[in-house]
């Protein structure tokens, strides 16, 4: 099996120092930075667009993945594509036109995913399993961070496992992710987790190294869970 990756939520950061907080992040042992686009519409909360993932750019080195919480997509994909998102990653409830969407941000040059919230089968991916980088699954509702963990998703990420059998698909899970919930996730199959308290609680951009090792704390919860 892939290594866990660990992808904070810049959400969980200090607003007015994005760019160094990603930084300490990765220097920290982040794998991906996660941004967390919110428009007031589809989650009832705002964060931000193209220009803040344009300015965060420089300051990763990583895999910047772009969660669009927002409604319609289609309109903002070249934007965020042009902005460098390495990942879009739309929702299945955002729009009537999951596969569209899919193959406009294929065309536009990057890495395709979709999320799914708490209510959402995972039947609903099925049709586009195969256009897909990423799965994402939402174990809080959408909107806002520090929820607590939904524990009845844990069942669904063991489902989509089984549905994406051996394409090369991540398995993500955002939401109440911790050194509490982040071995079952993994152990159901998840690759790719989403902490944004978790992971920036407890340290500044000025003095990371909680940071170091909260990741570590999540890291070492998922070593041994997979046979």
């Amino acid at each position: 099996m892939p290594a866990v990756k660990i992808a904070p939520s810049i959400l969980a950061a200090d607003f007015a120092n994005f760019g160094a907080e990603c930084r300490a992040a990765e220097a920290q042992g982040a794998d991906w930075i996660h941004v967390d686009v919110m428009d007031g519409h589809f989650v009832p909360n705002i964060t931000f667009g193209p220009a803040m993932c344009k300015a965060l750019r420089p300051h990763i080195t990583t895999v910047m993945d772009v969660h669009l919480m927002i409604a319609p997509v289609d309109p903002y994909i070249e934007a965020f594509a042009d902005a460098g998102a390495d990942m879009l990653t739309a929702h299945v409830e955002a729009g009537p036109h999951l596969h569209r969407t899919l193959q406009a941000i294929r065309a536009a040059g990057v890495k395709p995913g979709v999320a799914l919230n708490p209510g959402t089968p995972a039947e609903a991916v099925a049709p586009v399993l195969d256009m897909v980088d990423l799965i994402c699954v939402m174990t809080v509702n959408p909107g806002f961070g520090g929820q607590k963990f939904i524990e009845s998703q844990v069942a669904k990420i063991a489902q989509l496992k089984r549905m994406i059998g051996d394409r090369p698909i991540h398995l993500e899970v955002d939401g109440g992710v911790d050194a509490q919930t982040a071995g079952r996730v993994v152990e159901a199959g998840a690759d790719v987790l989403v902490a944004g308290s978790a992971v920036f609680r407890g340290g500044s951009a000025s003095a990371p190294a909680p940071y170091g090792e909260n990741i570590r704390a999540i890291r070492a919860a998922t070593e041994g869970v997979w046979a």
